[in-house]
């Protein structure tokens, strides 16, 4: 089930708000653990035994983990056991068919005719709560985190659906006491229905558009310089609208069941360097890996060289946390050697002291071109669409017609909203804080038309769905 369709919309939210407000505080967490898996196993039930195995392993080794008399010995088992579970879950369901695919290519290099690839089906989300229980556990075993008390609320922390599928990434400390008490109130239900309907609109209004363009430009063969220019930026504005529209839902919608989820992203595309980026794109992400990896491995405390290892392992490890394939590697790579070429430069080099405004346009053309291996579906469709952004490879002869469709006036004002929107200094978060009737009004506006524009548009779930 996902948030943009008719079934989510008008039954199954609905019902949820209902009968949750109707129930006594006492069973309110009961509740919403049951919906989220019942929301979770919309697709395939059998996914939820995965979901219920990883939380009580962890609600398990934290129990151990911070028992009385535990010895650090049988601390530090529970916690083996705990990461050991989730990547175990992570390596099997999502890496398994890239190193299969991985093992026959050297095979057949070496001239064997090797094996049969086993295909294991992806479970929606697997990313994301297995980060969450593991985030858990980590901090129980550091200290940072007191023990959850009930089974219930930490099942219902794991599953709750707002952020289940896609993030933001929850950290147990930042909901714990919200699971225990949290207030329900007028105010902070009507800014997260305004979030919701801002975060939707975002979705179908303008990621689908736009990811419309992308779709058409990277399934040509040898699509002009500029349509390949124009189609990457198109994805590049699909995957902030539909990613961020997701993450504006989720929080919208942890609001109207009294929960408060930390912001994911801050105008990322007004960032002045890809270290700025990674501030403001995917934050609880990038905040996870930072206190979870890049502070474990010695950050910058250890010299140059260490902390120039420790990026590059961050980023090769986050780009592989996307998808198993070798686009996502390249990507994370990419990316880790823009972090590692700023902190080679400095902070007084003469690219700190250009315009902001120059700096903004050289970080987002970087970003654009990022995303070319992100979006592609293969390593050397990446390089092809590459090959032709810059000119090494030369236009088909139907380049024309794919420009025709790419260049349509609806192509134009659609690429046009997005390159407004990025760059307006009030973001949804902020939009929503002060509530005033004309803005109730065009938020009203803006959802009646999202849910027309739904109805006529095919199938399309959120990006992330598939990491």
């Amino acid at each position: 089930m996902v948030f943009s369709s008719h079934i989510f919309a008008f039954y199954f939210l609905p019902v949820c708000l209902l009968l949750y407000y109707l129930l006594p505080y006492r069973a309110r967490n009961v509740f919403l653990t049951i919906v989220s898996y019942l929301f979770y196993g919309w697709w395939k039930p059998w996914f939820v035994s995965l979901m219920m195995t990883s939380t009580l392993v962890d609600f398990i080794a934290g129990k151990v983990i911070s028992a009385d008399g535990a010895g650090p010995v049988r601390r530090k088992l529970a916690l083996i056991v705990s990461l050991c579970t989730n990547l175990g879950l992570l390596a099997v369901f999502k890496y398994t068919m890239f190193a299969q695919e991985n093992i026959n290519f050297l095979l057949h290099a070496f001239g064997s005719e090797g094996f049969e690839i086993l295909r294991i089906t992806l479970p929606i989300g697997i990313s994301f709560y297995t980060f969450q229980t593991m985030s858990y556990t980590i901090d129980v075993y550091r200290g940072t985190a007191q023990p959850v008390r009930r089974f219930v609320d930490f099942s219902c922390f794991v599953a709750l659906f707002p952020q289940l599928i896609a993030g933001p990434i929850v950290r147990y400390n930042t909901v714990a006491k919200q699971l225990a008490d949290r207030k329900h109130n007028l105010e902070r239900f009507a800014s997260g229905a305004a979030l919701f309907m801002l975060g939707f609109a975002k979705k179908i209004l303008l990621a689908n558009p736009v990811g419309a363009i992308a779709d058409v430009a990277f399934a040509a063969e040898q699509p002009g310089a500029l349509v390949a220019w124009i189609g990457a930026a198109a994805f590049a504005f699909q995957i902030y609208f539909d990613f961020s529209g997701y993450s504006d839902m989720a929080i919208g919608l942890g609001r109207m069941f009294g929960f408060e989820f930390p912001k994911n992203f801050d105008s990322p595309y007004q960032a002045d360097s890809i270290t700025d980026f990674w501030r403001r794109w995917h934050i609880s992400l990038s905040t996870f890996l930072r206190d979870y990896l890049y502070f474990p491995l010695g950050g910058n405390r250890h010299g140059a060289r260490r902390t120039y290892f420790n990026l590059a392992t961050v980023m090769l490890l986050g780009g592989f946390w996307h998808g198993a394939y070798w686009q996502f590697i390249v990507w994370g790579a990419f990316h880790g050697s823009l972090l590692i070429a700023e902190r080679l430069i400095g902070k007084k080099s003469y690219y700190a002291n250009l315009p902001r405004l120059v700096r903004i346009f050289i970080t987002f053309i970087l970003i654009v071109i990022s995303w070319v291996p992100f979006r592609a579906d293969t390593m050397s469709g990446a390089l092809g669409h590459l090959g032709a952004m810059f000119g090494v490879l030369s236009a088909s002869p139907g380049a024309g017609l794919l420009a025709g469709q790419v260049f349509s006036i609806n192509s134009l004002i659609v690429m046009g909203l997005c390159i407004f929107f990025v760059s307006f200094k009030t973001q949804s978060w902020d939009f929503v804080q002060k509530l005033s009737w004309p803005r109730i009004a065009t938020l009203t506006g803006l959802f009646v038309l999202s849910i027309g524009t739904m109805f006529a548009q095919a199938f399309n779930p959120f990006l992330y769905f598939q990491f």
